[in-house]
């Protein structure tokens, strides 16, 4: 720590502020806006201690006007992995009708499963000051971490549990979801069972449930396939065929997603698979098109609206300085049977 840096603490509750920052740093706050919108004018021993303060403290800098920070923007950011899928546009737009009917505005970002994509986001948001942010997941960088809490907003983090949100977390277990596919399939009886999955942090977490369920009981064979999310018709395909080529006997599988179920699906009919008495595949999701396979497709369902709409209320609610709100709001989830299990 430099000569000139304080070990000051800045008390919780609240953003944390310019003034916090030149306190902390030592110097005026006229010397820190002049190190946050024209650095070269800064000595560069001064600009390190500066920097040193905002990264620890996770400040972000209002580029609204002055004395915004202190009034409400009527302005709800989230950031979600895409919206190319069903899975998050249907929450999306839970969050955003209710939102809309308390007369806030919501303001969406793209993380592409990235968590350094969402630090850069949250960044940018966070400088707009908006009333609260939604997360998805639980899995952030600890710079990111640092800039929500340094924020002192209302934060809802969706699609997952937990016993320790950053503030309050709206989902569900998917290890518990891979453990009833796993229970399903072994209630039905086959010879092989595999598990389909992508590779971001909540498929993971289902396939791991999956996989532990089945634990002492039979091995679970998982494709040498990369699956990056979001994943595809074309992925379940190519899986299902490795799967099919790689052994004898009946198969139960578990998808990730039903878009991978239905290009696993798409395979094994192809290659004159019996459904389910051969092979049987469970997806993830209760997509629209779920009804409609050949045959329809065994899945289990999530309210997807319901995970925005709780997010939402919890969020507007927060605002309004209701303390009642539940740190863990759990969304149920439950298999749909169809033909193909």
């Amino acid at each position: 720590m430099a000569d000139h840096e304080k070990s000051s603490y800045i008390a919780p509750g609240g953003p944390v502020t310019l003034a916090d920052i030149a306190k902390l740093a030592g110097v005026s706050p006229v010397t820190v806006s002049r190190a946050i919108n024209t650095p070269a004018l800064v000595k560069p021993r001064t600009l390190e201690v500066i920097e040193r303060v905002i990264a620890k403290t996770g400040y972000v800098p209002n580029l609204l006007a002055g004395g915004l920070a202190s009034r409400r923007t009527r302005l709800i950011a989230a950031i979600v992995p895409t919206v190319s899928s069903t899975i998050f546009a249907e929450t999306i737009e839970g969050l955003n009708a209710e939102l809309v009917a308390a007369g806030y505005q919501l303001l969406l970002g793209l993380s592409g499963y990235d968590n350094a994509r969402e630090l850069e986001l949250t960044r940018a948001i966070l400088a707009r000051r908006p009333d609260g942010i939604v997360l998805t997941g639980i899995t952030h960088l600890k710079g990111t971490r640092a800039m929500l809490t340094g924020a002192g907003l209302p934060i809802v983090e969706i699609w997952d549990s937990t016993p320790s949100p950053l503030d309050t977390a709206v989902g569900f277990s998917h290890a518990a979801v891979g453990a009833l596919a796993a229970e399903h399939l072994l209630f039905k009886g086959y010879d092989r069972y595999a598990q389909i999955g992508a590779n971001d942090p909540r498929a993971v977490q289902r396939r791991d449930g999956f996989v532990g369920r089945l634990r002492g009981v039979a091995d679970v064979e998982l494709p040498a396939l990369e699956m990056n999310s979001p994943s595809t018709f074309r992925d379940g395909r190519l899986a299902m065929a490795q799967l099919l080529d790689s052994g004898q006997g009946t198969l139960g599988v578990f998808c990730s997603s039903d878009v991978v179920a239905h290009g696993a699906l798409a395979e094994a009919n192809a290659r004159g698979c019996s459904i389910p008495d051969q092979l049987a595949v469970i997806g993830f999701g209760d997509f629209d098109f779920a009804p409609y396979t050949h045959p329809p497709l065994t899945t289990i369902r999530i309210d997807r609206r319901d995970i925005g709409t709780k997010a939402a209320r919890s969020i507007l609610k927060k605002i309004e300085g209701d303390g009642n709100v539940e740190a863990m709001i759990n969304i149920d989830f439950h298999i749909v049977a169809r033909g193909t299990a």
